[in-house]
């Protein structure tokens, strides 16, 4: 699957393409891929393969929560498995951000299946439930300290399923190199774009519950991340009105190494989506935007775009004061077909006024070791992902079926976890 890990040669042609978009692969009318089974199961790849499981969760009281599991293989040596947790409160400004390296990771645990797995510090487990109104739950366990202990119950509504891009094995990949049979590396996303968590926090003594809607995603990168994109966005906005609306969006650049006639026309942008309306998956969107090829208003659309940058002194990089999401597409729902359009624009501010800033990480900082000597990041490159958190208006519309004042557009309040990261 590596060659390129092993192997320096190059392409017969040169100028052949080497990036396959998952966004290209598959049409406007085959978009949605239901998970399978298999979707869900931990990889746990060789080679160089980054895989991570992500819980969001946006709480009633106003606060964020995050659980994700990052399992890093580098080459021969042993995996890196981490657990880690963060906690953001916008009007206490309490944040709570943890990363334990965990011991004795195995998947599947004892009795269950790859869908789960467990350390000595935590435990995930998939739970079946069919025929039920949350057919699918995660039942995550958390002991990362003397001091801070979780316990949540993730709960996907059986009208919002799991979903890839493009149905069978291949569905939500995009591959890299010139034959895709052959793939130098590759990216996949998975998601589960709406969930109800319950549960609580144990810090400090303290004892806190919490409740809310939000999203889960499956994500592997397979090869080093500093050849597989420059710079990543992703959105995630989730709200009870209108029976539960969620908009989520995940995209990368790649790096000038990989696009459509080889190394040297990359940049190529590649974003997946997704809309939830009533509680109902309502729209799975893609779109491929290579340099030079700007289209018009497609049939399918779904971006990111960064507006008003400024060169952020802290990072070097060309940050945003505002943020554009931007989905077209259709409806997925068998008995609600037709158009759906969906936009949101969140202002971030800058370093003088920031709006929403959780934290700029120094991803340098945070990752084990062997990954950071593996990766070998070029003298003067230091990767940030900046982590904001605000209150958002998704203006939504669709077929008027899924919710009555949707065919003439209706305004959902609610919040926005988004991330904005620049790695070369």
């Amino acid at each position: 699957m590596f060659s390129s890990f092993f192997s320096s040669a190059s392409p017969a042609d040169p100028t052949a393409k080497n990036l396959h978009p998952v966004s290209d692969t598959f049409k406007d009318s085959e978009l949605f891929g239901e998970l399978e089974h298999k979707d869900l199961e931990w990889l746990c790849a060789g080679g160089f393969v980054t895989e991570t499981r992500t819980f969001y969760i946006s709480a009633d009281d106003g606060s964020f929560l995050m659980c994700q599991v990052i399992h890093s293989a580098v080459g021969l040596w042993y995996p890196t498995i981490q657990f880690v947790f963060k906690y953001h409160n916008p009007k206490t400004k309490e944040t709570i951000w943890k990363s334990v390296n965990v011991t004795n990771f195995v998947t599947p645990p004892p009795k269950l299946d790859k869908r789960s797995c467990k350390a000595d510090e935590f435990s995930i487990t998939h739970n079946d439930n069919p025929e039920s109104d949350h057919p699918e739950s995660y039942t995550i366990r958390a002991n990362l300290a003397a001091d801070l202990q979780l316990s949540f119950e993730i709960a996907r509504p059986a009208a919002a399923p799991g979903w890839k891009v493009g149905k069978g094995p291949k569905g939500g990949y995009t591959y890299f190199g010139p034959d895709p049979e052959k793939a130098e590396g590759f990216a996949v996303h998975r998601f589960w774009p709406y969930i109800r968590a319950t549960g609580h926090v144990i810090h400090a003594g303290k004892a806190e519950t919490y409740q809310g809607p939000g999203m889960v995603v499956h994500a592997i990168q397979g090869m080093r991340p500093n050849l597989l994109a420059s710079s990543w966005n992703f959105g995630n906005f989730q709200s009870e009105q209108f029976g539960g609306v969620s908009a989520i969006q995940m995209e990368f650049k790649t790096c000038d190494s990989h696009g459509k006639k080889g190394a040297g026309s990359g940049g190529v942008w590649v974003n997946v989506g997704s809309l939830v309306a009533n509680g109902k998956l309502l729209s799975v969107t893609a779109e491929t935007r290579w340099p030079g090829e700007e289209p018009g208003e497609p049939g399918v659309s779904s971006r990111t775009i960064h507006l008003d940058t400024f060169v952020d002194p802290d990072t070097s990089y060309k940050a945003p004061r505002r943020i554009h999401f931007r989905w077209r597409g259709k409806s997925v729902i068998p008995d609600s077909p037709g158009p759906v359009k969906a936009d949101l624009e969140v202002d971030v501010g800058d370093n003088e006024h920031p709006k929403g800033l959780i934290e700029k990480v120094d991803v340098l900082a945070e990752i084990p070791y062997v990954v950071k000597m593996a990766v070998n990041y070029v003298a003067g490159t230091k990767p940030y992902i900046y982590q904001w958190y605000n209150p958002a208006v998704l203006s939504l519309s669709g077929p008027e079926s899924v919710i009555p004042g949707l065919s003439k557009g209706l305004k959902v309040q609610g919040m926005l976890f988004n991330e904005a990261s620049f790695i070369s």
